[in-house]
């Protein structure tokens, strides 16, 4: 497997949409329901100021990822990650999230986040009222069907909230985070460890 920085060659980036709605059309079909709403993700992940990064096998796109920088580049966020169904649980996306967690660094990032939906009720916090306490529904969160998070997870990412019903009624998206530097030694740390 080779990882190479998303380029603006038409061939790769019909591969990376076409992989864009195939990984995602299964739990989120709406979130690129169309080769053409892919295709016009793929030319905005080209912008100047985004970061992206291709995982090929072959000379074909199994794996994708984007980035794009907010509170002044100080947090950057994950979107979107692709992986082919074919390739998943192979190291391809710990791959392209390691690759993206680089660049961001070097980029002066000090924090990677991503939110990731529940709209097809994969984990406890989804089909359910979570209010009056969200967060205690987070802190006990399941996963019942293979969503995303436990992979993230995996890669060294914390919960750290989620927006109930912004899918829909029921369907949260669930925020993730992790620290791209080292915490200061002389900073306090909150006592929480």
């Amino acid at each position: 497997m080779e990882i190479r920085a998303l380029v603006a060659d038409q061939h790769l980036l019909d591969q990376a949409a076409e992989l864009l709605v195939l990984a995602f059309a299964e739990h989120w079909p709406e979130a690129w329901p169309t080769l053409d709403d892919a295709r016009e993700e793929m030319q905005e992940a080209l912008l100047p100021e985004r970061v992206g990064f291709m995982a090929l096998i072959e000379g074909h796109v199994v794996g994708w990822i984007g980035g794009q920088p907010n509170y002044d580049g100080n947090v950057w966020e994950l979107h979107p990650l692709a992986v082919h169904p074919d390739y998943q649980g192979h190291g391809i996306g710990r791959g392209l999230v390691q690759a993206l967690e680089a660049e961001c660094s070097a980029r002066g990032g000090l924090t990677l986040m991503l939110g990731t939906d529940d709209e097809a009720f994969l984990t406890s916090a989804s089909g359910i009222d979570v209010f009056p306490n969200p967060l205690q529904h987070l802190a006990t969160i399941q996963n019942r069907r293979r969503h995303p998070f436990e992979f993230y997870q995996h890669c060294g990412f914390s919960i750290i909230g989620m927006i109930p019903d912004a899918n829909g009624l029921g369907k949260p998206d669930i925020l993730m985070a992790k620290r791209l530097v080292a915490w200061p030694s002389h900073f306090p740390t909150g006592g929480l460890e």
